[in-house]
């Protein structure tokens, strides 16, 4: 297959012909049709995900495609199925996994991290019966690929996560994909929402996407003064789409009373122990959610809220590109994010 692969962190990202993936007993091999890249892609990339054990290694997690391979112990699915995948998918059988919360299992399979990813024309997934989850009629497979981390866990996030109800304030510090999708998702739940980043192209498509408010972060003393001064108290939402120390803490020091922060930008490399202004956490009573994707058995409310149009992801999308573009955009995220979701859909050689 052709695919997309590092040997090393850091290392090209090049594109080539690697075996094709192999049908596990109880997985599925998906011809992938659309997959997105992702900044998550890139943290694995430069070594901050310690799940990457051996080279040559795959990336890509946000993956819709048609099931071409169907192991011997699986029930749920047969050849030609349309499906999205995902990306943090369990084993069924352990703890969290009878609770319902595969999403944070403890043997969990996360392509493109503890195994090769969609970056690549074939992807095995392990654990299909639990996991998997239909492609609608509706649904275009770009459209679901984009639905990726970013959206499914910004929705799991604001909704289950955060609570986000009618008139609330909702504060969203960085407004890349998963900030621009939880944007979208409060304003379908009625939310008020303060879109905050130091991008005035970002800012501008956060307007154009229902924000109430926008600060820019350069343009201002405070972001967290801003906030308190706009919703004249604090916001009942707060939510990290970055995962930086300075957006970590200005989420919950601009939280209202009793109040809820929700961490949804990872927490990597550098980042990975934060300071947080506990005194403020005890003084007002504030709640600290953290939010890792979503469970394939809950998509339903979400993919329910795209096809009658309450939800419109695909307004997030920036372009469509080739294998090749992708890992080049993957690779150039060191230095800069691409305005919008990238989408690879081509991935044969052209």
């Amino acid at each position: 297959m052709r695919a997309a692969y590092y040997e090393k962190f850091n290392g090209d990202i090049k594109v080539g012909d690697l075996p094709d993936p192999k049908v596990s007993d109880g997985g599925v091999v998906i011809e992938v049709k659309a997959n997105g890249v992702c900044r998550s892609d890139w943290h694995g990339w430069v070594g901050h995900d310690n799940a990457i054990a051996s080279f040559p290694h795959v990336p890509g997690h946000e993956c819709s495609g048609t099931i071409v391979g169907v192991g011997k112990n699986v029930t749920r699915w047969r050849k030609g199925d349309e499906v999205i995948v995902p990306f943090s998918c369990g084993c069924g059988a352990c703890p969290s996994c009878q609770l319902g919360n595969e999403h944070i299992c403890d043997n969990d399979f996360q392509p493109g991290f503890t195994a090769w990813g969609a970056f690549a024309q074939y992807l095995a997934v392990d654990y299909a019966d639990v996991n998997l989850v239909r492609l609608p009629d509706q649904l275009s497979h770009v459209t679901a690929a984009s639905l990726g981390c970013r959206f499914m866990t910004a929705f799991r996030g604001v909704v289950n996560r955060g609570g986000v109800a009618p008139e609330q304030w909702v504060a969203i510090h960085g407004c890349g994909g998963v900030g621009l999708s939880a944007l979208m998702i409060a304003k379908a739940f009625g939310a008020r929402v303060i879109a905050v980043d130091i991008n005035p192209g970002t800012l501008q498509q956060a307007q154009q996407l229902g924000a109430d408010e926008i600060v820019n972060a350069t343009g201002v003393e405070s972001v967290v003064e801003a906030i308190m001064d706009i919703t004249k108290g604090g916001a009942a939402i707060s939510i990290d789409a970055l995962g930086s120390p300075v957006t970590a803490y200005n989420s919950i020091a601009c939280l209202a009373k009793r109040g809820r922060h929700v961490q949804i930008g990872l927490a990597a490399g550098d980042h990975r122990d934060m300071k947080i202004p506990m005194n403020l956490v005890i003084g007002r009573e504030l709640d600290i959610y953290g939010s890792h994707g979503m469970q394939g058995h809950k998509y339903g409310q979400m993919l329910e809220m795209i096809i009658g149009g309450a939800l419109q992801p695909e307004k997030l999308i920036d372009r469509t590109v080739s294998l090749e573009e992708g890992a080049q955009i993957l690779m150039d995220m060191t230095h800069s994010s691409p305005q919008g979701v990238v989408v690879i859909d081509r991935f044969l050689e052209e």
